[in-house]
């Protein structure tokens, strides 16, 4: 609701010190990622606050690839902000602004031409589809793209307004208006993004919520189906993406946790697909960044091409059980880690350890992540295992050796 004033702000910022502005208008993040290449521009601005509620807005900075700046980048920009030593122009050398209200069709175009999209399959199907879109920015562009697919649409909460009618994140506890109208309309599958429309959360035919992270299993299952390569997970990422890779014969490779770490790594060691267990899917063919189109689309040629419905494509997934938590941040929290890293054979038994980002525990049945938030004063928990008790049991344990 507050992205006039922002965006506003930012446009008189970029004008001043000389630089012209296209304004895409409301459009999804992973949208202005495909703008920003597809103009050759020297890099993009996305006035969000992605998944976080209404009162909240930000900046999302993309480099001239269209993609998240880097960690180095980042640093680079936030010396010219500290420094407060900006280039601005005379009033005879100011940036100009222009408007292009095309790149929504743009993308949903790149995301049709994809040759892992199976158009005629997805069309002989006739998926009726329930969206949410919690009236952010994949208001238009989601519905937009199921219907040229041929799908039958239900649109609740597409005004695009900004009005988050529940809470924005797209996790199953906030999809139960959605689950409702699946099963009241006898839908085949529920989809839901979050504000900014770079993440994509399910729901099967029976109007269950499925967990965050089987948007992006079914999308690797979907392109590793056609063509062998690497894979990159966050390491925050559940183990059944891992192993329905690497049972299409993909190698898996880990990176710390955030977008740009993540396509970073798929550059380094040139994966075919990657992404996040949050949701977010990321396929270069496409374009290197999360999101929810490119989801949707790999999603339902998953599914007509396996002749399954939702639910069942899911029971051919191996089962664990992920519990994530978070909890305040001790003071004493990096002594409290170095002690639980001490004692984790005693409670998992022989482990690996990867301290890349916070500190990640593999053991025989599934594993532990601890790692503190970027953002608030708390740390993230995040337990797996291959038995819903044992996740439990395991989880409470931990947290209580942090408390």
């Amino acid at each position: 609701v507050s992205g006039d004033m922002v965006s506003q702000a930012v446009i008189s910022g970029l004008i001043a010190v000389g630089i012209d502005v296209v304004n895409i208008g409301i459009a999804p993040t992973p949208t202005v990622e495909i703008a920003v290449a597809g103009l050759k521009a020297a890099g993009g601005i996305c006035v969000t606050a992605s998944h976080n509620p209404s009162e909240w807005n930000a900046l999302k900075f993309f480099n001239k690839q269209g993609e998240f700046i880097t960690p180095s980048q980042y640093v680079d920009l936030n010396k010219i902000f500290e420094s407060k030593a900006f280039a601005l122009k005379p009033y005879n050398k100011l940036g100009k602004l222009s408007h292009q209200r095309s790149w929504i069709e743009k993308h949903v175009a790149s995301v049709l031409s994809l040759r892992t999209v199976n158009r005629a399959a997805i069309k002989r199907r006739g998926f009726k589809v329930v969206v949410d879109a919690i009236n952010g920015a994949g208001s238009t562009a989601l519905p937009m793209l199921l219907e040229k697919l041929g799908v039958k649409v239900t649109r609740i909460n597409c005004k695009g307004d900004g009005d988050f009618v529940h809470m924005p994140e797209p996790i199953p506890r906030h999809l139960t208006q959605l689950a409702r109208e699946v099963k009241a309309r006898k839908a085949d599958l529920g989809m839901a993004c979050d504000p900014d429309a770079d993440r994509l959360v399910l729901v099967d035919e029976q109007g269950r919520a499925i967990n965050e992270e089987l948007t992006l299993t079914v999308a690797v299952k979907q392109v590793l189906k056609a063509k062998k390569g690497k894979v990159v997970l966050n390491l925050s990422t559940s183990r059944t993406t891992e192993a329905v890779a690497r049972s299409l014969g993909a190698e898996v490779v880990y990176s710390k946790v955030g977008e740009a770490n993540v396509v970073e790594m798929m550059h380094q060691v040139r994966a075919l697909i990657g992404g996040e267990g949050n949701g977010g899917v990321i396929y270069p063919a496409c374009h290197a960044g999360r999101d929810s189109l490119v989801g949707a689309a790999l999603v339902l040629s998953c599914l007509a091409e396996e002749k399954l419905t939702l639910a069942g494509l899911v029971e051919t997934f191996p089962s664990y059980y992920i519990i994530k938590s978070k909890a305040p941040l001790p003071d004493d929290f990096a002594l409290r880690l170095s002690r639980f890293e001490a004692d984790a054979g005693r409670m998992l038994g022989a482990a690996t350890i990867d301290r890349r980002d916070g500190i990640r525990i593999d053991f025989d049945r599934g594993w532990v992540q601890l790692r503190t938030s970027n953002t608030e004063p708390i740390f993230r928990l995040i337990v797996e295992t291959n038995d819903s008790a044992v996740s439990r049991s395991l989880s409470e344990q931990v947290l209580a050796f942090f408390k």
